[in-house]
């Protein structure tokens, strides 16, 4: 976060609930606004079955110009920066963010991403999502294995309000 004054929003991907937690916790911390993204058709457990080879997730993240249908399309307009989170499926955002980023424009906004991983980091994900909203500023911050607590969400926070570079 850059200024305090800056109009926030926390998005956010959650179709297993961790992600969701993280997020509301987060907003709550630095008193955000918070949209979450849904899919039009909902994930069931089957779908994100990641050792299925047919489940919908797996199809999905081997097709990079896979775009899941929103629910809704993002609303960002009058927010100046968007943290915005996700499970890291397969290394990378959830096909569904890229969605997400091309619903709206998000020209002008500096959008941190946070994530939630049983174990692995950000991957490929940042440069993944750069197309999908040209004219934003992306920034790294950070991969929550499990919800952190309050304090490790201020120390993040404040460590990216003072951090005047690109990533984390």
């Amino acid at each position: 976060m850059e200024r305090k004054d800056m109009k926030t929003l926390v998005a956010y991907f959650s179709p297993g609930g961790t992600t969701a937690r993280v997020a509301r916790a987060i907003a709550e911390v630095v008193g955000a606004d918070t949209q979450e993204i849904v899919p039009a058709v909902p994930y069931t457990a089957a779908d994100l079955d990641w050792q299925d080879k047919g489940a919908r997730s797996t199809v999905e993240m081997h097709d990079p110009a896979s775009r899941p249908a929103l629910a809704k399309a993002a609303a960002v307009d009058g927010y100046e920066q968007v943290l915005l989170g996700f499970p890291i499926w397969w290394y990378i955002a959830p096909t569904i963010i890229n969605s997400y980023l091309e619903s709206a424009d998000f020209s002008g906004k500096h959008i941190v991403l946070f994530a939630t991983s049983g174990m692995s980091g950000f991957g490929e994900a940042a440069r993944g999502l750069e197309p999908s909203c040209p004219g934003a500023r992306i920034t790294e911050g950070k991969v929550f294995h499990g919800v952190p607590s309050r304090a490790e969400l201020e120390q993040w926070l404040a460590k990216l309000s003072s951090s005047s570079s690109t990533t984390d």
